[in-house]
């Protein structure tokens, strides 16, 4: 029976709320970022809510991108990181299907503030 009490407050902590925290990036705009995504098409590769057409299958959906815990299975989520792989994900992860973008980092930053608004 010790043993239940010893245990007990770990499994607590270990089934607490692992909610992830919103995510903002300072100065980033996300109506921008919208913006941005349908200039450069990632609609092509990308199903994204705010963009009706096209409707891209390659890439994954980013519906509830904001709620991911990664990027690309293999990142953390978080801004610097999610910034640096919207401007090159190739040098990141050299098998994504993902090309290098040609956006300037202040797009990429207002990029990544949309998909942080991107909820399930």
């Amino acid at each position: 029976m010790k043993w239940i009490a010893l245990l007990l407050p770990i499994l607590l902590v270990a089934c607490s709320d692992k909610t992830n925290p919103p995510r903002t990036i300072a100065g980033a705009d996300a109506d921008a970022g919208l913006q941005v995504m349908r200039r450069v098409g990632c609609a092509a590769c990308h199903v994204i809510p705010g963009v009706d057409w096209p409707r891209g299958a390659n890439g994954p959906s980013l519906k509830g991108f904001a709620d991911s815990p990664m990027i690309a299975g293999r990142f953390p989520n978080r801004p610097a990181v999610l910034t640096a792989f919207i401007v090159d994900a190739p040098s990141m992860a050299t098998d994504t299907g993902m090309p290098a973008m040609p956006l300037t980092q202040d797009e990429a930053r207002d990029v990544a503030a949309y998909l942080y608004t991107l909820h399930e």
